[in-house]
C-alpha cells in the first residue's frame, strides 16, 4: 500500500515530535502525520513521564510573568528568580560537558529558547507556571529560585502532552498509533517517504520530508549493553518503553552520521521497588528520588560514594543513576534525620509514593536498612559517625556558615582537622536527630546522549560526508552531540521544542509553503 499525499511526515509523537508537527503547519503544510510505534495508552513518549521543566534564558522574573499562570501580583513581590544569560546557558552544558558538546549546536538551542517558550505559552497554550515546588524554597518570607530553572508546566508531563495533543487536533495533524516507523524510503540520496507497519502490513508513506523524532535506545537492553556497556541491563527505564533505537538504524541505514556521547547517558536515582521495563503512567517522574542533597547516600556496603552536595540538584542528579548503578548490586540507600525530611518533596518521598524505613535509632536503622539488601551494618555505623564528625569540625572552624538549600552554602564535611575521602561540598549537616529515614535506590535511565548529526540552523539530519540528506530531519533526544557526560536539568523539553521548530519549517519549504 502506498499513500502519497503528505506534505510531512513525523516519526515519533513526543513532545519533540508535536513540536515538528505543528511548526509545519505553522509554516504553511496541510497535511502532516504523525506515526507513532506507541498505542494511544502510551501517548507522548518520555515527555509524558518529565516533570515539564523547561531551561531557557530569560531576564528575571519580569520576563516569566507575561507567560506563567500561576502569580498574582501580590506573590510576585515575594519571589527572587536571577536573570538567566545565554552565557549560563552555554556555560552550564559545556562545563558539565567538559568542553565536548557541539559549541555551535548547543549555542543555537540556548539563543531560541526564550522564543521556543514563547511560542509554546501562546501558539500551543502549554500552561506554564512558575516551578515553586521543585525549584524554589522560602528564604526570609521569600520563594528564592535556584539552579538555573524557574519555568515548567501545570501537571507537569502530562499537562505538556495533553496541551500538545489538544494543539495537534485543533490544527488538523492525524496521529497514527501503534504504527512502527520500518526503513526510510531513499531515492538517490534523498529521503522521501517512510515505510511503516500498519494494521499488519507495511504501508509505504511518500512526503518531500521526514522528521525522526523517535528517541534514543535507552529501553532497549540490548542496546543498552552494546553501547553503555555490561551492568546496564540492570538499569530501571524510567519513560516509555517503545524507544528502541529505531530512528538510529533507519538514519544509518539511509547514511546519516552518528555523533554524540555513546558512552553517556540520563540517569538519575529511582525507586529500586518499582518495575523496571517502563515508567508508570500514573505516577511517572514521581519515582524520582531527587532529596540526596539533604542527606547522603551509601551503597550496600554502607559507604558513601558520591559527593551529594556537589552542586545544586540540577546539575547533578543527571548522572548519579550510573553512579549508583556501579555500586555492587545497583542499588543504594539515601538517608536523613528529622531536620531535613521536612524538606523531602512529597509527590517524591510521600507515603502513598516510596516504601519507607523509619526508625528512631541509627542502630535500629542499619537492623533495617539490612533487611532491605545493607550487607556491612557496622560499616554504616561508622560512615554515619565519620560523616556527622566531619561536619562537626567544619563547623567550628567555619561559625558564620549557615545552612542555605536555596545557594551553594559551602557547609561541608571538610576542614583542617578532619576530611572525608568522598566530600560533601554544600548542604552537609549533621545526621543525629531521631526519627531517621531511609529509602532505597537504583539506577533509572532516561535517555541516552548518542544520537544523529544534524546542521543546528535547519534541524537537517547530515549524512557521514557532513552534507544534509534532503528531506530527512531530526529532533529530540535522537539529536546528538547537545550532552557528554552529564546534563542540566530541564534542557531536553527545550531542545526538542527549538529543532522540533526548525524541523518542521525545513519540511514546509520542501513542500514548497
Amino acid at each position: 500500500m502506498e499513500l502519497t499525499d503528505f506534505d510531512c511526515v513525523v516519526v515519533g509523537g513526543g513532545h519533540a515530535g508535536a513540536s515538528a508537527a505543528l511548526a509545519a503547519v505553522e509554516s504553511g503544510c496541510v497535511n502532516v502525520l504523525i506515526v507513532e510505534k506507541a498505542p494511544n495508552d502510551w501517548v507522548g513518549g518520555n515527555g509524558y513521564f518529565t516533570a515539564g521543566a523547561f531551561r531557557t534564558v530569560h531576564g528575571g522574573l519580569p520576563d516569566l510573568l507575561s507567560i506563567v499562570r500561576n502569580v498574582t501580583p501580590e506573590q510576585a513581590q515575594k519571589i527572587d528568580i536571577e536573570p538567566y544569560s545565554i552565557d549560563d546557558f552555554v556555560g552550564d552544558i559545556m562545563h558539565l560537558g567538559d568542553n565536548k558538546p557541539d559549541a555551535v549546536l548547543v549555542e543555537t538551542m540556548v539563543r531560541n529558547s526564550r522564543d521556543a517558550v514563547e511560542w509554546l505559552a501562546k501558539a500551543v497554550d502549554v500552561p506554564f507556571m512558575l516551578s515553586f515546588h521543585r525549584q524554589a524554597y522560602e528564604v526570609g518570607g521569600r520563594q528564592k529560585f535556584w539552579g538555573g530553572v524557574a519555568l515548567s508546566v501545570q501537571d507537569g508531563g502530562k499537562g505538556l502532552i495533553k496541551a500538545d495533543m489538544a494543539a495537534l487536533k485543533k490544527a488538523g495533524v492525524n496521529v497514527w498509533f501503534e504504527t512502527p516507523a520500518v526503513r526510510l524510503i531513499d531515492e538517490c540520496g534523498e529521503a522521501t517517504g517512510v515505510v511503516v507497519r500498519k494494521d499488519g502490513r507495511e504501508a509505504s508513506l511518500r512526503a518531500p520530508s521526514i522528521i525522526l523524532a523517535c528517541g534514543g535506545y535507552e529501553a532497549s537492553a540490548e542496546l543498552r549493553m552494546k553501547h553503555l556497556g555490561a551492568g546496564w541491563e540492570r538499569a530501571r527505564v524510567r519513560g516509555t518503553p517503545f524507544n528502541t533505537g529505531d530512528g538510529i538504524g533507519m538514519a544509518q541505514a539511509v547514511g546519516a552520521k552518528l555523533v554524540g556521547d555513546w558512552l553517556g547517558c540520563h540517569s538519575t536515582c529511582w525507586d529500586a521497588n518499582v518495575f523496571a521495563d517502563a515508567g508508570d503512567r500514573k505516577l511517572s517522574n514521581q519515582y524520582t528520588k531527587s532529596g540526596y542533597p539533604l542527606g547522603i547516600m551509601v551503597n550496600i556496603d554502607g559507604e558513601r560514594f558520591v559527593d551529594e552536595g556537589e552542586d545544586f540538584r540540577n546539575y547533578t542528579y543527571a548522572k548519579c543513576g550510573r553512579a549508583i548503578l556501579s555500586q555492587p548490586e545497583g542499588f543504594a540507600f539515601q538517608v536523613w534525620d528529622a531536620n531535613m525530611t521536612p524538606f523531602l518533596r512529597k509527590e517524591e518521598y510521600g507515603d502513598d509514593v516510596v516504601e519507607k524505613i523509619i526508625t528512631s535509632s541509627i542502630e535500629e536503622l542499619a537492623d533495617k536498612m539490612a533487611e532491605h539488601g545493607l550487607r556491612d551494618k557496622a560499616k554504616f555505623l561508622r560512615t554515619i559517625s565519620e560523616y556527622n564528625s566531619a561536619v562537626s569540625r567544619h563547623r567550628l572552624e567555619n561559625p558564620s556558615l549557615r545552612w542555605a538549600p536555596a545557594v551553594k552554602d559551602g557547609l561541608s564535611t571538610q576542614s583542617s582537622t578532619q576530611s572525608l575521602t568522598v566530600p560533601k561540598s554544600n548542604w552537609a549537616v549533621p545526621i543525629d536527630t531521631a526519627p531517621f529515614l531511609a529509602v532505597k535506590v537504583a539506577c533509572g535511565i532516561t535517555f541516552t546522549f548518542g544520537g544523529l548529526a544534524i546542521d543546528p540552523d535547519t534541524a537537517g539530519v547530515l549524512s557521514e560526508a557532513g552534507r544534509p540528506i534532503p528531506g530527512l530531519f531530526c529532533t529530540g533526544e535522537l539529536v546528538g552531540n547537545l550532552y557528554y557526560s552529564n546534563y542540566p536539568g530541564a534542557c531536553g523539553l527545550t531542545a526538542g521544542t527549538v529543532f522540533g521548530r526548525k524541523a518542521g519549517l525545513g519540511a514546509a519549504k520542501r513542500a514548497g509553503k
